[in-house]
């Protein structure tokens, strides 16, 4: 019998141990440079992982351009971005946490002002780009309208993913998340609000569910067997006629025979 909380005892996934369990969630702190980190980015995640976290997240790191929240957020679509990481993921387990990374493509969310004043979509004087998503439904009114994207675009996504797996095993991280929430891409997939296909990819639950579980196979198979595999998923859409709590048990079972081994919700 042991006084010490859970919080604090080890928690072992797979090859990697963490210290404990407290986990520092991926946060956006749009203070990127070409999709890459900056010194920011290692005093931020750094103090935390000094501070005894067990497991510090990257903020969610985009697998394509396009794929960005806004211009200043980070990416590993290139070899220089997983290098520019190298030296925070060293020091993050110098100090005893366990480097973790977020991949991401906000889909239709995306090409955004970063929040230092009003949040708005950035048109094309300001640098925003071409928005994607499963169908072609506007986040709000002032939002851009995006494009539909054909399987041939799906699978450069899904390589886009799998490429940026690779890369952040170069950069040093030990843990992957898959962003499935928040009404980013994945997650535009799985809520029938937002995919309205009419291919493979869309209709009941296990066609919506095709596309993520796709983006999760392939990542596990690209990952190192030893290393965790995390995917973050909103529980429900709280809008009727959206994704539900039943919804999640199921593609979490789903989730689970692929190999991933936490559901973050």
């Amino acid at each position: 019998m042991t006084s010490q909380a859970k919080l604090f005892m080890p928690l072992s996934l797979r090859g990697v141990t963490l210290r404990n369990r407290i986990g520092v969630s991926p946060m956006c702190t749009y203070s990127a440079e070409e999709g890459m980190p900056q010194a920011w980015h290692l005093v931020h995640l750094g103090t935390r992982a000094v501070g005894g976290a067990g497991l510090v997240f990257s903020e969610a790191v985009a697998v394509e351009p396009r794929g960005r929240i806004s211009p200043a957020d980070t990416g590993l679509w290139s070899d220089a971005q997983a290098d520019a990481w190298a030296p925070i993921t060293r020091f993050l387990l110098e100090q005893g946490a366990l480097p973790g990374v977020q991949l991401a493509h906000a889909g239709r969310k995306a090409s955004t002002a970063p929040p230092r004043g009003e949040v708005h979509p950035l048109t094309v004087e300001e640098g925003g780009w071409q928005v994607v998503a499963p169908s072609p439904l506007a986040f709000s009114a002032v939002h851009r309208l995006p494009v539909e994207l054909d399987e041939k675009e799906l699978m450069a996504i899904l390589a886009a993913f799998v490429s940026a797996t690779r890369r952040a095993l170069r950069a040093g991280f030990r843990v992957i998340e898959l962003h499935m929430a928040h009404g980013y891409l994945l997650h535009s997939f799985l809520s029938p609000l937002t995919n309205k296909r009419a291919d493979r990819y869309g209709g009941d639950r296990d066609g919506r569910m095709a596309f993520p579980l796709e983006v999760a196979r392939e990542v596990r198979k690209a990952w190192p067997e030893e290393l965790p595999l995390f995917v973050r998923i909103s529980t429900t859409d709280w809008l009727e006629g959206g994704w539900e709590v039943g919804d999640s048990v199921v593609f979490a079972g789903e989730l689970k025979r692929i190999g991933v081994d936490v559901v973050d919700c």
